[in-house]
């Protein structure tokens, strides 16, 4: 099984990616980082670590460049081709994660595609940050001993061009259907149990199809549009998504590789934060695994910011930002505090 991990300048957090697969995933795997602008020093450092596959984006040369000249990289450009390419090269069944998510428990691949094969698993998901409150949208139902299939209710569903009037409310197409009581401000929400962006084992053709139309461009809507349809065509199996009964995985509510992505108007630079704590882990003062399988503890954080004591980067400054973005999630209910 590959495990496909998108990378963008947060070696600290891709260094304790990697630790975790090795110490929690059994099974014949290869790593493969599909990485975005990470400066040369820092891959250098894990490719010397680890037996790990760099597969620089088409985006690579530039943000790499820019982030060595001090040049705010655009975080909103995404490289899907990239990712796409990857994954086509891909095994058939394979996890696609980010550099800042992390295994806190074992798990063997091997039997966990034989069970997706013998099951007819297009998406088995491996963390779903604690937001159980999707569960009132599916039927979940035990399938083995480390399984459950997770099956969505009353969803719509139609071709891809209805479809697509549904998810962009094109000719007010969802205008229409909530004035009718058809719809409502959750309706859209059901359709992230069909999609996984940090912690899925993906069959292939179900990822390359969800994703076959963003071209360098991130919109979760087109993305949740092709799953609906790919479930409208596969809607007679029960067993379609599923996921492990104990959360194999976690990630960060503390980190962004942007600041672009949440910008609460406090006065911090992302980009600085970054770049301190990439620079003490080049220099092997930074402990990748501080507090696994927690989050690096804030303690720990303002340690290293104190000691630069950059205007952009101050602590309180941070810790501000950082509670702003953990809100963000608890208000979906995701578990940020454990």
């Amino acid at each position: 099984m590959d495990i496909i991990i998108k990378s963008f300048n947060r070696p600290y957090y891709l260094d304790r990616c990697i630790q975790s697969i090795i110490k929690n995933v059994t099974g014949n795997f290869l790593i493969k980082i599909v990485d975005d602008g990470t400066p040369k020093e820092y891959l250098d450092k894990i490719v010397e670590k680890y037996a790990v596959e760099i597969i620089p984006t088409i985006n690579y040369n530039q943000k790499s460049k820019n982030i060595k000249e001090d040049i705010v990289n655009n975080g909103f450009a995404v490289p899907t081709e990239s990712w796409r390419k990857a994954v086509e090269n891909a095994s058939d069944y394979f996890l696609i994660t980010e550099d800042d998510v992390w295994f806190t428990k074992e798990i063997n691949c091997n039997e966990l595609i034989s069970e997706m094969k013998s099951n007819n698993i297009h998406l088995t998901k491996l963390g779903i940050l604690g937001i159980y409150s999707d569960d009132n949208y599916a039927e979940v139902n035990s399938l083995s001993n480390q399984l459950e299939t997770t099956y969505p209710l009353k969803t719509f569903t139609s071709n891809p061009f209805i479809m697509d009037l549904f998810m962009f409310n094109k000719f007010k197409f969802f205008t229409i259907l909530y004035k009718l009581g058809l719809v409502d401000n959750q309706t859209k929400r059901k359709y992230w149990i069909l999609n996984s962006i940090l912690m899925g084992v993906y069959r292939k053709d179900y990822w390359l199809y969800m994703w076959k139309d963003s071209v360098n461009l991130l919109d979760e809507k087109i993305q949740l549009r092709n799953a609906g349809v790919w479930f409208g065509k596969h809607k007679n199996n029960r067993n379609l998504i599923a996921r492990t009964k104990e959360e194999k995985m976690k990630t960060t509510f503390k980190s962004s590789a942007s600041g672009q992505y949440h910008n609460y108007d406090i006065h911090l630079s992302v980009d600085k934060v970054n770049q301190i704590l990439n620079e003490a882990w080049l220099n092997n003062e930074f402990d990748s695994m501080q507090n696994y399988p927690k989050d690096f503890s804030d303690d720990y954080i303002k340690s290293f910011l104190d000691k630069e004591n950059h205007l952009d980067a101050q602590y309180d400054e941070w810790f501000k930002w950082a509670e702003k973005f953990c809100q963000q999630y608890r208000n979906l209910g995701a578990e940020v505090d454990n």
